[in-house]
């Protein structure tokens, strides 16, 4: 394969994602920004390039268009109408389906046949919209899920506990928004269980944080992007050397017809399992709760 990958949208997320790739050791070979501001592209593609005399990793790097999406193994979409202070992820819905409806149909009539992995908010349902509007099979339309939250949370696991982040197993899940929750009856350190470290005010206190810090984040600074690039590139880099990896990605759960975070095996090819971890009665009604919000959200935008 050609190792090919597509940024669409190279505004701060986007480009935070080509950033981060560039810098770390990657087997892509060619990365291609697209936007719909022409001049964008082409000028963080000039600038991208002004790295790879000192990066770890060299690929080629240009701006383009939907049409060269026909020979692409994977398209990273960040681009829609941006979260705005004080505003939902939800209340952004209305506003970036019909963005995405237009830019899905065009990238499929280039003859795409790879995976998506989408970031735009609502980023659960605008998943689930791009698996419809796309016809590809469910396992290779992937959204980012609750990567960002669930490295929020181990951050704080590692600073309560003096341990390094990785090797806290803990994820939150759900919809990446208000009503995501954390796995606390399986997460551990060590194989440690967390629940035995902590209080219950304790856990509640970082599950909040990590649920709340992006509307923190962009109180202060207007929008959040560093970590969401690093996210997208471990994913990317999962899915290209085929790691099958655990993620807590958004995945299509069949039972109740919505995309939504949980952890799941990443590999090639997209989407291998969805784990089936077992949740205790508090967390599966947590679920639930999340599961009918999305709901909510995707009847909506099709009606």
């Amino acid at each position: 394969m050609a190792n090919k990958v597509m940024i669409v949208g190279t505004g701060n997320v986007g480009m935070s994602f080509g950033y981060a790739l560039v810098h770390q050791r990657t087997s892509v070979n060619e990365l291609i920004l697209v936007d719909i501001n022409t001049e964008d592209a082409e000028g963080e593609a000039i600038d991208l390039r002004d790295t790879l005399a000192v990066s770890p990793s060299y690929l080629k790097i240009r701006s383009g268009s939907y049409a060269d999406a026909g020979d692409c193994d994977l398209i990273v979409i960040t681009a829609g109408v941006p979260q705005k202070p004080g505003e939902t992820r939800m209340d952004l819905l209305k506003k970036n389906a019909a963005i995405f409806k237009d830019m899905i149909g065009q990238i499929m009539d280039a003859g795409f046949d790879g995976i998506f992995v989408v970031v735009s908010n609502p980023m659960d349902v605008l998943t689930y919209l791009t698996w419809r509007y796309s016809g590809l099979p469910a396992e290779r339309v992937i959204g980012s899920g609750t990567v960002l939250d669930s490295a929020r949370l181990r951050f704080r696991l590692s600073q309560r506990l003096h341990v390094h982040p990785k090797n806290i197993h803990a994820y939150q899940v759900g919809e990446h928004g208000d009503t995501e929750f954390a796995i606390w009856s399986s997460a551990n350190v060590g194989c440690q269980p967390i629940t035995d470290l902590l209080s219950k005010e304790e856990l509640n206190e970082i599950e909040d944080y990590a649920r709340k810090e992006a509307y923190t984040i962009i109180e202060k600074k207007g929008a959040t992007y560093y970590g969401i690039g690093s996210c997208l590139a471990s994913i990317t880099n999962c899915i290209m050397n085929d790691e099958q990896r655990v993620m807590s990605v958004s995945t299509y759960d069949e039972m109740s017809n919505t995309y939504n975070g949980f952890p799941a095996v990443i590999g090639r090819y997209g989407v291998i399992r969805r784990l089936g971890l077992k949740l205790n009665r508090e967390e599966q009604e947590k679920l639930n709760k999340s599961i009918k919000t999305l709901q909510e959200a995707i009847k909506e935008v099709e009606s």
